[in-house]
């Protein structure tokens, strides 16, 4: 299920929060006749809320940083594919992109002991709807494969949840690519240490075809040429 807090679950939260205090003050003045000591309980109580509730605003944001997961905000749909074609690599995973056209509903190809997995990528600033669902389900019985994925940095709308549980279709929602990403690399930012980049590299407009990272241009005694910043994860060059 997705982790995201809606506005219903919000004011329940907000509503659970004031009924806790409202206990305190109760159970407070009960046991002590005294208005200063309730007041003083309640305040300690309100303390202790904010703690925990900042805790665990800067352990999610922490744990979005560390994902990476603000890169694949930024990325367009097809350095997505491409991104997850390197994340299902490091996980022992054959993959590969499908055409831009032609796909049949399928973004990438991925096979491991012996089974094949059809992938619809979906990077989106809103819920993936059931449309998604429906494409890969196709997929699947096109490339004849053993399972079918949707994989996406946002969540999905009820309604294709219903229809991916009914055809047997695995979705991995924002906070599960979170999870599976910092499972591959714990801790660590899609961002490269600068002393992977030669210091000579200038920037480019060019694209990794490989992984959708930016390329730079390095010059070295034999010349120059265009490599990619998440060397050495991916080693791509192009020749200028």
């Amino acid at each position: 299920m997705s982790k995201r807090r809606t506005k219903k679950q919000q004011r329940q939260i907000e509503d659970g929060i004031k009924t806790l205090l409202l206990l305190v003050a109760a159970a407070s003045y009960y046991f002590t006749h005294n208005l200063y000591l309730t007041l003083t309980m309640v305040g300690v109580a309100m303390v202790l809320i904010i703690v925990v509730v900042v805790f665990r605003s800067n352990r999610e944001k922490e744990r979005l940083r560390s994902s990476g997961i603000k890169d694949i905000d930024s990325m367009d749909g097809i350095q997505f594919e491409y991104y997850l074609k390197e994340l299902y690599l490091s996980r022992g995973y054959s993959a590969e992109v499908t055409s831009a056209s032609g796909d049949y509903g399928a973004d990438l190809l991925l096979k491991k002991d012996g089974k094949k997995i059809v992938v619809q990528a979906k990077r989106y600033t809103k819920d993936v709807g059931i449309k998604a669902v429906q494409e890969v389900m196709g997929a699947k019985l096109y490339y004849q494969a053993e399972q079918a994925w949707v994989v996406s940095n946002s969540y999905f709308t009820k309604a294709a949840r219903a229809l991916a549980a009914k055809g047997n279709v695995l979705l991995v929602d924002r906070d599960e690519l979170i999870d599976y990403i910092l499972s591959v690399n714990p801790g660590s930012e899609r961002r490269v240490p600068s002393k992977m980049i030669e210091s000579d590299s200038r920037s480019s407009n060019q694209v990794c075809s490989r992984c959708g990272s930016p390329m730079v241009l390095k010059t070295v005694k034999r010349g120059e040429f265009l490599g990619c910043t998440s060397f050495p994860k991916c080693r791509n060059t192009m020749n200028l």
